[in-house]
């Protein structure tokens, strides 16, 4: 059964400011909240008739490829102001190469 992505992802952000908060920056390790992550379940239920799952918790209901979706857009990175700057730092290095070859 998979873990309903919504719970997960706000329990996983329960675990990581709370870790931060009582953890000084200097003793903080990536491994040690990795471990924590790995214990946050929230299973759902299948329905055999629809062929959906449903949370418990939260009420979601979806089929598996919507909460495969769910699970990679909450995973997705999200684009910041930095990410543009870099982007378009890289296509306007990439311009004056061209033109150079021109």
């Amino acid at each position: 059964m998979p873990n309903c992505p919504e719970c997960v992802a706000r329990e996983k952000k329960k675990i990581q400011e709370k870790y931060e908060a009582e953890t000084p920056e200097e003793n903080r390790n990536k491994d040690d909240l990795f471990q924590l992550f790995e214990n946050v379940q929230v299973p759902m239920e299948m329905d055999k008739r629809t062929k959906h799952f449903i949370c418990k918790k939260c009420g979601l209901y979806a089929t598996r490829e919507q909460v495969g979706d769910i699970k990679s857009r909450l995973n997705q990175k999200e684009y910041t102001k930095e990410d543009r700057q870099y982007d378009y730092q890289e296509w306007w290095q990439k311009s004056k190469k061209e033109k150079q070859q021109v």
